[in-house]
């Protein structure tokens, strides 16, 4: 029997930002105010990350750009890491040098594989502003360090190079979504 209610079933699906939209490319600011609006960000985001069918989001894919992101993922060895982060710092990503697919909500129905190391560390707070250190491998090592990329400004497709970044970029301009999305 659960104690606490599923993340996210209080919260409201917000608007997804698209590959383009400036909130995405720029550097996110730090969460000043520990109060209810952040709490409330925070089931939003899970709310939107569910119903998109992801394992991760940033704010700023929902076009709010403060240092904050939520997961519902799982590592190589399927135990599932389910939170959020606030302030996050990726303060170590070693291991080996893994290049698989990657997918971003940002970018739906695009996929590249993509170089990631397969240990992620990152530090940060809890919504009450407690210190927090989560460690991950395989997959959610991945996602770690997708999400830490959003909030400084960065998409998956600048880790890509080559032809892989011709590729995707080009199935990007090509996506129905790019030609409907919003700007912001």
């Amino acid at each position: 029997m659960r104690n606490r209610p599923i993340p996210g079933s209080t919260g409201r699906v917000r608007a997804m930002s698209l590959l383009g939209a400036p909130v995405l490319h720029s550097p996110c600011d730090d969460v000043t105010d520990f109060g209810p609006s952040l709490a409330r960000l925070v089931e939003d985001m899970f709310a939107t990350m569910y119903a998109a069918n992801g394992v991760g989001l940033a704010a700023n894919q929902i076009g709010v750009p403060l240092r904050v992101f939520v997961y519902d993922c799982p590592d190589d060895d399927e135990v599932r890491h389910l939170g959020h982060l606030v302030n996050p710092v990726l303060i170590e990503a070693d291991g080996d040098t893994v290049r698989g697919p990657e997918g971003c909500l940002s970018l739906p129905g695009i996929e590249a594989g993509t170089p990631r190391f397969d240990r992620a560390v990152v530090e940060g707070r809890t919504i009450a502003g407690e210190p927090v250190r989560i460690t991950g491998t395989g997959w959610f090592a991945r996602c770690l360090q997708h999400e830490c990329d959003h909030l400084d400004g960065r998409v998956y497709t600048d880790r890509l190079t080559g032809l892989r970044r011709s590729r995707a970029l080009r199935a990007a301009r090509r996506a129905p979504w790019a030609r409907t999305a919003p700007a912001g």
